[in-house]
């Protein structure tokens, strides 16, 4: 089945960065929009930043300026650089994956297991 496998958390010092990769499994043919959620206990999962076929982001306001979404279609990877972090944004950040087509068929949204963000102030 079609999964996506994360990588690059951990813990930073504030003013630091992280760059994390999100990667979808082999027979993965093609996938309309990637994006990074982040979710803290008790909270909503909320929208970081996305980014569809044609290269259009969408970014949230909080992370605007210091956060940069990228893909690689080939690849069928999505990558997020995080600079400048503060304490806030310390969170679990979930890969998502939207009309997924694949050998096994086709997904409507495809969910990564997250990995952690831990900054310290």
């Amino acid at each position: 089945q079609v999964q996506l496998v994360e990588s690059g958390g951990g813990l930073v010092q504030a003013g630091g960065s992280l760059r994390l990769a999100c990667a979808a499994s082999a027979g993965t043919f093609s996938i309309s929009t990637m994006g990074w959620y982040r979710q803290n206990p008790g909270k909503q999962r909320e929208l970081v930043a996305d980014i569809d076929g044609t290269g259009y982001r969408n970014y949230a306001d909080s992370v605007k300026g210091r956060f940069t979404i990228d893909r690689d279609n080939a690849k069928n990877t999505v990558y997020l650089q995080m600079n400048s972090l503060k304490a806030e944004d310390t969170a679990v950040y979930y890969c998502n994956a939207d009309r997924v087509a694949s050998q096994w068929g086709p997904f409507l949204d495809v969910w990564g297991q997250g990995t952690q963000v831990a900054v310290s102030s």
